[in-house]
């Protein structure tokens, strides 16, 4: 079943934004231009919770395989390296929302500031240098127009980041961590699964996450626990 979600999610990601690219009219006037970034903006998530799930062992069964998945998911969103990620991902079970924690801010609990410094902490040379190059492979092979590739391509990757960012580190790991978040600092947000699934592919339910990390996404609203609100 990972298999085939990861390769559901990347398939329906690729086909989409060739989709918008082709066929969606760029203009401000067309109310379906920003259903269209929406649904591309959460397939992009998507992208990311696949990764995230690769990095836990969660995709496949064969290791080689899992990492393949999960390097193409983590790439495709904004050619972040797989391995890197992993490395940090590591740092932030084994010390989770505190100084260690590379995903955790201590200067500041303001969203923004916040989201800016794991912004700046994750951004690598060789990320811009793969984005640059792909976003003028669209605009001068593809001959696509320089602001529909920004708003179609680029600017649902940073709402997929903004969207991951919030309900993945922000909300479960902002203080005050009280007694039931412990050992994890972490706490789970609803009870619907409905809204866990459409928020963040269930990663809301944090608390499960850091209890059980090999439970992959689509599981972990079975784990869900009253106690964790």
């Amino acid at each position: 079943m990972g298999i085939i979600l990861a390769l559901i999610i990347i398939a329906l990601w690729g086909f989409h934004l060739a989709y918008m690219l082709s066929y969606v009219a760029f203009s401000t006037g067309n109310p379906w231009m920003y259903l269209h970034i929406v649904i591309q903006a959460y397939l992009y998530t998507g992208l990311f919770i696949t990764g995230h799930d690769a990095m836990h062992g969660g995709v496949a069964r064969s290791k080689q395989l899992n990492n393949v998945l999960g390097a193409s998911a983590t790439f495709l969103f904004a050619g972040m390296s797989y391995w890197r990620l992993k490395k940090n991902h590591k740092m932030h079970h084994r010390f989770p929302a505190a100084k260690e924690d590379p995903d955790f801010y201590t200067g500041s609990q303001n969203f923004w500031v916040w989201w800016g410094t794991f912004m700046w902490r994750y951004l690598t040379l060789g990320q811009l240098i793969i984005m640059a190059a792909a976003f003028n492979v669209f605009v001068h092979i593809f001959r696509m127009g320089e602001f529909k590739v920004l708003t179609y391509w680029a600017l649902p990757a940073i709402l997929g980041t903004l969207q991951l960012f919030y309900f993945g580190v922000y909300r479960p790991h902002r203080l005050p961590h009280q007694e039931n978040m412990m050992p994890h600092r972490a706490r789970s947000q609803s009870k619907n699964h409905l809204w866990a699934m459409l928020s963040c592919y269930f990663f809301g339910y944090h608390f499960e996450h850091h209890e059980n990390p090999g439970i992959p996404w689509w599981k972990l609203y079975q784990s869900k626990q009253p106690n964790t609100e």
